[in-house]
């Protein structure tokens, strides 16, 4: 018989019942990144847990431990599991030991493919990856074999600031290279002068966990701190003594800058030729968070130049980097093998998490760390889908509305429909919002076991309201809202009478569509990316901008205008199927009878 979870009260922990495996034929738990799998029935379902058959009443679940895992964590597992340590596996070897195991718990090294959920025959219920990159994990391939994936995202951020500051301090007093000096027989005093740390300013790029430690730590040192974050909140910022400032005014300013942010299409490479330009010369750099957020060849460019006078790097765009790179074997370069999280105590902390996860995901428990998420049937999977898209790309459009420094913290979604409260479950929507707010800013994949308990951590405190409407329930949603309060606008259009950023969108023949923004009323399809305008309404404004996105090449897919009254404001959505160049930004932004506009990633 498998256990399975009554229905749980956002997070808490839910109580435990038996089914007859009839009854769970097509509600069994198949986890998902994909949005359009993140789905469950209308009506309020039972979350079936994955119970994990043994072989026996009294036999044990089998762990294979793939990678040196900290004693803590293995003593955990023990109490729970048959427990296989075995590292250094080759592919070979791995997938043949697999086809035995109800569990996988790995490090960074060991690449869990395709090929090992093919060769464990269904029988591998939970891979446990013992860090928080899951890179190595193929997580198309787990979904579809039925097997969860957990991460332990939290116990190294200690140990990452203490790293961080240990190659700031290293850095600034010439540690690495004097040590080199005398252990070469010399004694070179006056060529390591260093400099004082007291009373520079310090930049942290990503005011996150990791950043907000480095900001206490480096406030102890008599630094003077400020951070870019366009999503943190500036009272928490205040309260620690950090000032939240842009981009641009971080980099200006900074003696050094440590960065502190996740990898993400629109944190790649963010200090390139252009961000180096804008620095003062003699700047120091710090990053032991991921290497792709620099560009390596800018970077060794700003060296030599003599911009950046210095660079202390645990993270590479390439792991290990080659023997002859140029940035490790720069002179002015103190390099570490990403060690951010490296210290005892680290390596125990993320043992016990990992192996906490993989025991809780083995008794059948939701795991607040999980990284992919449960499926449902085909026939659900039909109704909810667009929606599904809807909400998250109205998360992750809302989102792009705040201006930098105002923070996220309040959050209201209103749901207009015809069905009653106990016909329409929420809960998937509000992930989908909360994955839309979230995931653009940060590494953590949001999915309908870890949404709230993540908005929670991040201090975003999420309401809902249902509109009753009259009518067939046969559709689920007639539109979805979503309101931002106590946040400044970078497009203050976006902000409705009552002060909220206000966005509003629907499902027309199965596509999403933006119907509201602000007290504007709009039409746009929510696919590409979106251009919007607050004009004048006149004559020869759609011409106007169009003539200048085509002479960049850039496609424009439609154009939308919503306004007040002829010859009054207008709104003008434009969905563009290329990003347009700054430069045919700054001339839709320079049209006289355009007060204001924003691009807008969808």
């Amino acid at each position: 018989m498998a256990a399975t979870l009554a229905p749980a009260d956002r997070l808490a922990a839910p109580s435990l019942r038996l089914h007859h495996p009839s009854s769970l034929s097509r509600r069994l738990l198949v986890p998902s990144r994909l949005p359009t799998t993140f789905l469950l029935p209308h009506r309020r379902p039972q979350v079936v847990a994955m119970a994990v058959e043994t072989g026996g009443a009294n036999s044990k679940p089998r762990v294979l431990v793939a990678e040196k895992l900290g004693e803590a964590g293995l003593a955990l597992l023990k109490g729970l599991a048959d427990v296989d340590c075995s590292y250094n596996l080759s592919p070979e070897e791995l997938r043949a030991k697999i086809a035995l195991c109800d569990a996988l718990i790995v490090r960074s090294g060991t690449k869990v493919g395709r090929d090992v959920f093919e060769s464990s025959g269904g029988k591998l219920k939970v891979v446990g990856r013992a860090g928080v990159g899951i890179d190595n994990v193929d997580l198309a391939a787990a979904t579809e074999h039925g097997c969860l994936v957990v991460n332990a995202p939290t116990a190294n951020t200690v140990a990452a600031a203490e790293h961080g500051i240990a190659l700031l301090t290293a850095m600034a007093r010439n540690i690495a290279r004097s040590d080199a000096s005398m252990k070469a027989g010399k004694w070179e005093r006056n060529k390591y002068v260093g400099v004082s740390l007291v009373g520079k300013i310090l930049a942290i790029l990503g005011f996150g966990k990791v950043g907000s430690e480095v900001a206490r730590r480096a406030k102890g040192l008599g630094m003077h701190v400020i951070a870019h974050d366009p999503y943190a909140a500036a009272d928490r910022a205040r309260a620690m003594g950090v000032e939240l400032v842009t981009f641009d005014e971080a980099i200006a300013s900074a003696d050094f800058i440590s960065l502190h942010m996740p990898l993400t299409p629109s944190t790649s490479k963010i200090l390139n030729d252009e961000a180096f330009a804008k620095m003062k010369k003699g700047v120091r750099v710090i990053n032991v968070a991921r290497g792709g957020v620099i560009d390596e060849e800018a970077l060794v460019k700003a060296l030599d130049s003599g911009v950046v006078a210095q660079a202390a790097l645990d993270v590479f765009t390439k792991e290990p980097p080659s023997a002859d790179s140029k940035l490790v074997l720069h002179a002015k370069v103190i390099a570490t093998p990403h060690l951010g999280a490296s210290t005892v105590e680290a390596q125990e902390e993320v043992a016990i998490e990992i192996a906490e996860a993989v025991i809780g995901a083995l008794k059948g428990e939701l795991a607040a760390t999980a990284v992919n998420a449960p499926m449902v049937p085909p026939e659900v999977l039909t109704e909810l889908a667009p929606f599904v898209v809807l909400a998250e790309k109205l998360g992750r459009l809302a989102v792009q509305l705040v201006a930098g420094g105002s923070g996220v913290k309040s959050v209201k979604v209103t749901y207009a429909s015809a069905r009653t409260s106990a016909d329409l479950d929420t809960r998937l929507l509000r992930a989908m919002i909360t994955k839309g707010l979230i995931e653009p800013i940060s590494d953590v994949h949001i999915n309908l076991v870890n949404a709230d308990y993540t908005a929670k951590k991040r201090g975003i405190r999420i309401t809902e309201e249902r509109i009753p409407l009259d009518g067939s329930p046969e559709n689920p949603i007639e539109s979805i809202q979503v309101h931002i309060a106590n946040a400044e606008s970078k497009f203050p259009t976006a902000v409705s009478g009552m002060g909220e950023i206000t966005v509003e969108g629907r499902v027309k023949d199965g596509i999403p569509h933006l119907t509201k923004v602000g007290s504007f009323q709009v039409d746009a399809s929510m696919e590409g990316s979106l251009i919007l305008c607050r004009q004048v309404d006149q004559p020869g404004m759609i011409g106007t901008v169009g003539s200048i996105l085509g002479e960049q090449n850039v496609n424009v897919s439609y154009m939308s205008v919503g306004r007040i009254a002829p010859r009054k404001h207008a709104v003008m959505a434009i969905g563009v199927d290329e990003e347009p160049t700054k430069a045919a930004l700054k001339k839709i932004g320079d049209i006289p009878a355009i007060e204001e506009f924003v691009f807008l990633k969808l």
